[in-house]
């Protein structure tokens, strides 16, 4: 009978794995972007490329906002199947009902390592902008 918590334990980290896989890759495609546009800016002496970095860091900050939202929406239902009755376990992998405040897309966008890391990214545009132009 512990199969079916086991199992569905499984499923809930396979999601928990894919957000946080998916949130790796936008970080690491952001600061391409943002060095290319920056190489493009630099070789042509044009500050549009940068002026790019000001729309596409932005997204990448609020799509990366959600997927660790979604990450800690699972984290939580992780923690609800894993102390939940053998009896009462159901595969229900619908994570929305697992709300509170730090599992919001808004305090997900803005906790300290996503402030930090999309900041420092916005920080260095600024700097690069002022040096070519």
């Amino acid at each position: 009978m512990a199969d079916n918590r086991v199992k569905h334990l499984e499923f809930i980290q396979l999601v928990i794995t894919r957000m946080n896989v998916n949130s790796f890759l936008l970080r690491g495609w952001s600061v391409t972007l943002v060095a290319a546009l920056f190489a493009f800016a630099a070789k042509d002496t044009n500050i549009e490329y940068v002026i790019i970095t000001y729309v596409s860091t932005p997204l990448f900050w609020l799509l990366d906002g959600y997927y660790l939202s979604q990450e800690r929406k699972y984290r939580d239902l992780y923690n609800k199947i894993r102390t939940t009755p053998e009896n009462d376990i159901d595969f229900n992998m619908n994570a929305t009902v697992m709300n509170s405040n730090k599992n919001s897309w808004f305090s997900s966008t803005f906790s300290i390592t996503n402030l930090i890391f999309y900041g420092t990214l916005i920080g260095i545009t600024l700097v690069v902008m002022f040096i070519i132009n």
